[in-house]
């Protein structure tokens, strides 16, 4: 029997045209429109116009969030089979809690945005940096890590491939440690175009801020389990996801162990809902044989329901 798991992309999949595939449905432009109205931002501009906020982390993470929504309802519409798992990539943990009626997409834009500010507010600008290590095992990228620290900080922060970790911290560390990571034999070492050095110690301020506001946040035990990225289990309990989400903003995010997880639960089919292709394609790297399709047009989702067994 299929075992399918919908996965929601985060920071990083945003561009201009990202929602071309679905035009003239309807539903895509209401639920943008939903969040224009609530955060007095029009992001369907965004997202359709050549701009300079598609990329500013309290716009992006809204922004993301109402593209992985729109899709997911899409999704919903075109009667797609109910998976049995949802996880998300960072801010796309947020999306998965949305499709999993655990949070309320009301609910949800505000807390995406404060999560936003709270992040770039907890580092100075030119502070922080992050960088994509190609071609190491993790246990090199961290012995690498902890050498080039020198009493600052820097971490593996996004477990995404084997062969792809990205390290976030102090700029000055992060720095020392591409340049010992090549000398240790990467392939790549690549800085980001980011401004915020997520998921590292130096969010903790930040975390403390999500805190206090999670605690007037409606949070249901989800209706399909949600693998977090902090500790690779799901909740159903609201303060766990709460924690979850806290963890979540200093921690690491241990996509290629939330991979290897739902194949042991014997997931067989997998799909990326949102824009871009970047999960699917860290799927594919994570377990070969688990197909992962991403659902960026309407003829993607209906070729990925197509290619089901299931009887609805």
């Amino acid at each position: 029997m299929n075992k399918s798991a919908l996965f929601f992309p985060g920071q990083g999949s945003q561009s201009i045209g990202m929602m071309k595939g679905f035009d003239g449905v309807a539903i895509i432009k209401e639920t943008f429109n939903e969040a224009s109205d609530l955060l007095g931002v029009d992001f369907w501009q965004m997202v359709t116009e050549e701009n300079d906020l598609l990329n500013q982390t309290q716009h992006t993470q809204p922004l993301m969030l109402a593209a992985g929504v729109a899709t997911w309802r899409v999704y919903q519409l075109m009667k797609g089979e109910q998976p049995v798992f949802l996880a998300g990539h960072s801010l796309g943990e947020y999306t998965a809690l949305v499709a999993a009626d655990a949070i309320s997409y009301a609910d949800a834009l505000p807390l995406v945005k404060f999560r936003a500010e709270a992040m770039q507010s907890a580092v100075p600008a030119g502070v922080g940096a992050m960088a994509a290590i190609l071609g190491l095992d993790d246990d090199v990228v961290n012995a690498v890590c902890t050498e080039s620290a020198m009493g600052e900080v820097v971490t593996a922060v996004n477990l995404n491939s084997p062969g792809q970790v990205v390290i976030a911290g102090n700029k000055a560390a992060v720095e020392r440690a591409m340049i010992l990571a090549k000398e240790k034999g990467a392939k790549r070492a690549l800085q980001l175009p980011v401004s915020v050095p997520s998921h590292c110690s130096l969010m903790l301020p930040a975390a403390n801020q999500l805190a206090a506001y999670l605690k007037n946040v409606k949070v249901n035990s989800p209706v399909v389990p949600v693998i977090h990225n902090a500790d690779v289990l799901s909740h159903s309990d609201p303060d766990k996801i709460k924690d979850a989400l806290v963890r979540q903003l200093h921690s690491p995010v241990r996509w290629v162990e939330t991979v290897q997880l739902l194949h042991r639960l014997q997931i067989n089919k997998a799909a990326e809902c949102g824009p871009g292709k970047v999960l699917a394609g860290l799927t594919k790297r994570i377990v070969a044989d688990l197909p992962c399709a991403a659902l960026v047009s309407i003829d993607a989702l209906a070729e990925y329901q197509s290619s089901s067994d299931f009887k609805h």
